[in-house]
């Protein structure tokens, strides 16, 4: 922690933050402005009277005053916008309104509105937040890091801009899917915003209308690929750890192959982990463990065919796998009860497969033809009828892909589907879930990657759970960094999916929901995160903590966004105020 904001303690455990900075300089600190909250005591020991109105707010009263703003906003972009707003003044309101409305400002935070703020980035840019590192930075990554203002970061999120959602590349704009992210695991994981980096890795773009465009505010370039490329992100690992040694670095949103390929040369050099090839995966493998409370069916015994050969859809098929085997099943059991279907059918062994990361999944032709399955015959449609899935999976990034032939033919091969359309956007969803519901009679048991309304049939409303990264990915990060970790394993994750789906009530499963509400994110959160600091420990990649001391340690690690007190230390320069009041566990 820097100079100008350092913790006294006042009185009991309660710590103050000893801050250097008065007046407006203050007021324009995120991490420590208060506006109206500030005391009269406190507005002239630092220089703020006449500076505020009158009135001194609790911040229950300014989270309900800046809600209703955000609230009347005609969009969900400018709905982004406001929140967006609201964080760069002060981050302990913003965090406040957010897990307060938590079910409400999801969406708007981050997926899907998310997609469409990336995809206008250059045009509602008010002001950056995180690193953008460029080729440009070549040979001094280390030093661009260090203008970092907080000198305690713990968790990076970076992309590398290419695959944004289903959108595809969004250059410099990716960098709002590291900012949502981390503002998810501030509001459910705890994690204290002034250890988080949001980083985009801006190697240019391809995308011909951004380049094209006045206003880009990116690396103006073609992408790098190739070795160029490898040896900047090399480099960047390498700054990250350098820099900041106890850190946990997230990846997100790279193209699959580069996706694959960064997991497997850096997990083991710094704690890391790919949300959308091991998160997705967990919040799936959790939601097919919750459906067999209804549908009384064992993981031993389902059929689950995968829409997609991307990093999302292999994600799901490694976890399961590994699922499977920890059940004691066979290799080549775990082959026949997984079918995974690129954009060319199903993945049989008989023709070159370009993506090493597909190969363990293909079906040997010998299997494929047991099911009809020849050359010429291996749609989607066709893989369904052969195959007879209890479970469907879309991971696709294709709208409409489950189309009425496809989930009546599923429907007729198991008695409780298990229906989860997850490409995100919404408008990139392989099905809508009333039609699914329609088309099998009400017995899929339906789940989606991105937010729709309850669907009514025969005077029962269901309730469309999300599955939705956010329940795995707070809690993986958070667990990892109590045990602290080397490293992420693949039974970290599996431990996440199963307590994922133990936290499905009864009440849950009643509505048709596979899974929890949003609303419980942040409890869901703790207990996840409990799990994973358990199996680190049984994984021997983390602390030797004693069961009994695992909840404490998590719930000592979660902050809370309440204001800290502030006592005045001499002045100093207004950057120097970025790390206070960090909570005692990543001091």
């Amino acid at each position: 922690m820097k100079e100008g904001a350092k913790t006294a303690r006042a009185g009991g455990n309660a710590p103050a933050v000893a801050v250097g900075l008065r007046g407006a300089e203050l007021l324009r600190q995120p991490m420590l402005n208060k506006g109206t909250a500030f005391t009269a005591v406190e507005r002239e020991q630092f220089g703020l009277t006449g500076l505020l109105p009158h009135a001194v707010s609790t911040l229950a009263e300014q989270a309900e005053r800046a809600y209703r703003n955000v609230a009347r906003k005609p969009s969900p972009l400018e709905r982004y916008i406001g929140m967006a707003a609201l964080q760069d003044r002060n981050e302990h309101l913003y965090y406040r309104v957010l897990a307060d409305h938590l079910e409400e400002l999801l969406p708007v935070v981050y997926t899907p509105t998310v997609g469409e703020a990336c995809a206008e980035f250059s045009h509602i840019f008010r002001r950056g937040r995180g690193l953008w590192i460029t080729p440009e930075h070549r040979g001094r990554i280390a030093s661009v890091l260090r203008h970092v203002p907080a000198r305690s970061v713990r968790l990076v999120v970076v992309t590398d801009n290419e695959r944004i959602l289903g959108l595809g590349d969004l250059g410099a704009g990716g960098m709002g899917i590291p900012v949502g992210k981390l503002a998810i695991y501030v509001a459910a994981a705890g994690v204290h915003p002034a250890s988080t980096l949001p980083v985009s890795l801006d190697v240019g773009t391809d995308n011909q209308e951004l380049l094209a465009d006045e206003l880009y505010l990116g690396w103006r370039a073609p992408r790098l690929r190739g070795v160029e490329y490898e040896s900047l992100v090399d480099e960047f690992v390498a700054a990250v750890k350098s820099t900041f040694p106890d850190a946990v670095l997230q990846w997100e949103d790279f193209k699959k192959a580069t996706a694959f390929h960064l997991l497997a040369r850096h997990r083991r050099t710094l704690p890391s982990f790919n949300d959308d090839i091991q998160g997705t995966a967990a919040v799936v493998v959790a939601g097919i463990l919750s459906s067999e409370r209804v549908t009384g069916r064992q993981l031993s015994g389902e059929r689950v065919a995968i829409l997609g050969g991307g990093a999302a859809g292999v994600g799901i098929a490694q976890l399961l796998r590994t699922a499977l085997l920890e059940q004691e099943r066979s290799v080549e059991d775990t082959l026949r009860a997984i079918a995974v279907i690129d954009r060319r059918g199903l993945v049989v062994a008989d023709a070159p497969i370009a993506d090493a990361h597909k190969r363990p999944f293909a079906w040997p032709a010998e299997l494929a033809a047991r099911h009809g399955l020849v050359p010429g015959r291996r749609t989607l449609l066709d893989v369904v009828q052969a195959f007879q899935p209890t479970v469907l999976v879309g991971a696709s990034g294709q709208p409409g892909m489950f189309d009425e032939a496809v989930i009546r033919s599923v429907a007729s091969g198991a008695e409780r589907p298990v229906v989860l359309p997850l490409s995100n956007p919404t408008s990139k969803s392989e099905a809508v879930p009333a039609d699914v519901v329609e088309w099998t009679g009400g017995r899929a048991l339906v789940a989606t990657g991105s937010p729709f309304d309850p669907v009514a049939r025969g005077g029962r409303q269901t309730r469309i759970g999300q599955a939705n990264n956010a329940f795995v990915f707070p809690g993986v990060g958070l667990g990892t960094l109590v045990a602290r970790a080397r490293m992420v394993t693949e039974s970290m994750f599996l431990a996440a999916a199963q307590s994922l789906a133990a936290q499905v009530t009864d009440d849950d499963l009643a509505a048709g929901s596979l899974y929890p509400r949003i609303r419980d994110l942040r409890a869901v959160t703790a207990r996840v995160a409990e799990a994973v600091v358990r199996e680190a420990r049984e994984a021997c990649v983390g602390l030797p903590y004693e069961n009994s001391a695992i909840p404490g340690a998590v719930s000592r690690a979660m902050w809370e966004p309440a204001y800290p007190e502030l006592v005045p230390a001499p002045e100093s320069k207004p950057e120097s105020a970025v790390g206070a009041a960090l909570p005692a566990h990543f001091e």
